[in-house]
């Protein structure tokens, strides 16, 4: 069984939608970060999006676990012409394609961004390829919002929709297991 640890990355204070974007996160919960680290398998394998808030929070969290590099697959969803944007900016100029897109996800994409299925696509070939590189260990996957979602619906078995009622805060764990080929859900959004 390969177990991935999905820790969504410190957060950024923003108030809009934030894809690519290279904000920091805020890594002064210490005491969070500690009962993190502690939590997480000391065996286990550190790996983050490109993304600094993600890079510092793993960072933060690594300890003496072994670090590989960093995977541009696992960033957030990208936003495009909305990225940070204020929803009450989008609900002026295009409230019909901004419910759209939340609403019915799948192939609604932002203007010059992504839609739900091609984040999904994009995160599945990363998944898979850890889980092929490290087959029978654990690794932290820290990342974002949406890349932890998609996993979520793939190891849940969910709709799109039905994923996206989860709630996952920043500095949480999510647990999903690949076991005889098949995703397992196992925690979703833990706070330690």
């Amino acid at each position: 069984m390969t177990r991935f640890f999905l820790m969504r990355h410190g957060p950024t204070h923003a108030k809009s939608m934030v894809g690519w974007s290279d904000l920091p996160a805020d890594l002064s919960d210490r005491a969070a970060l500690a009962r993190i680290e502690a939590y997480l398998p000391k065996d286990a394998i550190v790996v983050s999006s490109d993304l600094i808030r993600a890079i510092e929070t793993a960072s933060a969290i690594q300890g003496t676990r072994q670090r590989v590099e960093h995977d541009l697959r696992l960033r957030e969803l990208h936003f495009g012409d909305w990225e940070l944007r204020t929803w009450a900016e989008l609900e002026q100029e295009c409230p019909d394609h901004l419910r759209a897109f939340w609403e019915t996800p799948g192939d609604v994409s932002s203007p010059n961004g992504e839609s739900w299925n091609t984040l999904r696509a994009r995160v599945d070939h990363a998944f898979d390829d850890l889980a092929q590189a490290y087959a029978g260990q654990n690794l932290v996957v820290v990342g974002h919002f949406g890349q932890i979602l998609t996993q979520v619906q793939r190891a849940g078995r969910f709709t799109a929709v039905e994923t996206l009622s989860h709630k996952i805060d920043n500095l949480s764990i999510t647990e999903i297991a690949l076991k005889s080929g098949q995703w397992q859900l196992g925690t979703i959004n833990q706070i330690l």
